[in-house]
């Protein structure tokens, strides 16, 4: 369907707080100054015995700074869970939003691709070695758990929506609250996603060959596969009269969100780049914004060969000839790919280049050449590398997110600035 989420609808949405948790640490401030600085959160991990797989490397999420169980107690709650509570917490106070009283009837849309997997897998590893005597039913091992967890911790009474649609959930999801708080279903959205490291995921790429056995490179030559992230990214959607009644500063407005399926095969992406480029166009569109008014894009970018290739044939076509010019990044080389969750806190990243008025570095092994010699003539995309570029200016950003089975979500964020002119 060549549309967008909520065609016709006038209210103004905008985003008032953002939170994170990532492989680069606890927080906004260590996420960005990480990407910033062109760090990879893709090392060597802990979470598992990973020692009979082909690869060792993903982005895990270090020790936080505080007791993770004291402040997020619950015998059902999921370390996935627990990540987007931190991340949630982080956004509403940025927001300038106080719990319980502010957030009573706010909605949550949030995505995941495994839930309380994590958790259900070391479950079943007790009871295979005899350390549980008894079977019972698991509530945290279910897609919705973190949603769910961050709508108990708020005491929040709107609608609770939980997207799992692979790779694309987390733009899905901010599409969905983009459309909820246009219509004036919602006067407030939570909106994110969340995964943690486990083994059936890992496994299960490895299986298919999709990870590189280095640090994943998007867009780059040589370039093997992704590199698996896990955490959470949450952000807080309001109307903009509302906000501004409120005297908070918006960061930036979501303008626009699109969708579309591919309809071709269940991992590879349909080749000529035809799907994703009509949610590209349908995001576009329902932001009222031409496509030469774009100027950056943060991609998939998950470096597998054929994902790369078919991304960069959406962005000729939608973009054309100045394809090849508009600076692009790839955030997954920095966080890996965070599954569920990968759409959302790509999405944030989003924003944070607007608000900051610079695009993160690309991490690869061409850091210190600024021509990028390693970029793979193939993808011939703008791909930022060596060091932050800045871009003061800039006005419309593009986030896209292309996922297993085809799905397809695009996003359209303006600077606050520019919006509000």
């Amino acid at each position: 369907m060549r549309a967008g989420f909520a065609a016709g609808a006038d209210r103004r949405v905008v985003v008032s707080g953002v939170g994170a948790v990532s492989g680069l640490g606890w927080g906004i401030e260590p996420l960005w100054q990480g990407l910033a600085s062109g760090r990879s959160a893709i090392r060597p991990f802990q979470r598992f015995d990973h020692s009979a797989h082909r690869t060792h490397l993903a982005a895990e999420v270090p020790a936080p700074p505080f007791e993770l169980e004291r402040r997020f107690p619950g015998r059902q709650q999921t370390l996935a869970g627990r990540f987007a509570l931190a991340a949630v917490d982080e956004a509403l106070a940025e927001a300038g939003l106080c719990v319980p009283r502010d957030v009573a009837e706010a909605a949550v849309f949030f995505s995941s691709s495994t839930g309380g997997m994590w958790e259900s897998e070391a479950f079943l590893a007790d009871v295979l070695a005899g350390r549980r005597q008894r079977l019972h039913a698991m509530a945290a091992q279910q897609l919705n758990c973190p949603g769910d967890a961050i709508a108990r911790h708020l005491g929040a009474s709107g609608a609770v929506q939980t997207i799992s649609s692979a790779c694309a959930s987390g733009a899905l999801a901010l599409g969905a609250a983009l459309r909820a708080v246009r219509s004036g279903a919602a006067e407030l959205a939570i909106a994110g996603g969340s995964d943690s490291l486990c083994q059936l995921t890992y496994a299960g790429f490895n299986a298919l060959r999709a990870v590189d056995e280095a640090p994943c490179r998007p867009f780059r030559a040589g370039r093997a596969g992704m590199s698996i992230g896990e955490g959470a990214a949450a952000l807080v959607l309001e109307p903009l009269e509302r906000a501004l009644a409120r005297g908070a500063v918006p960061l930036a407005e979501l303008a626009g969100a699109g969708a579309s399926c591919d309809a071709h095969h269940m991992t590879a992406p349909e080749p000529s780049g035809a799907g994703a480029a009509t949610a590209i166009e349908a995001a576009l569109s329902d932001a009222g914004v031409p496509p030469e008014a774009i100027d950056f894009i943060n991609s998939h970018g998950t470096g597998t060969p054929l994902n790369d290739l078919a991304e960069w044939r959406a962005l000729e076509r939608v973009f054309g000839e100045r394809a090849r010019r508009i600076p692009l990044t790839a955030t997954k080389a920095a966080l890996g790919h965070l599954l569920g969750c990968s759409g959302a806190i790509e999405a944030l990243v989003t924003v944070l280049c607007l608000q900051r008025g610079e695009l993160h570095p690309v991490p690869g092994p061409d850091d210190g050449d600024a021509a990028g010699a390693a970029l793979d003539s193939e993808v011939p995309v703008a791909l930022v590398v060596g060091r932050p570029l800045a871009l003061p200016e800039a006005r419309a950003a593009l986030s896209a997110s292309l996922a297993f089975g085809g799905s397809n979500a695009a996003l359209v964020f303006l600077r606050w600035e520019a919006a509000g002119a």
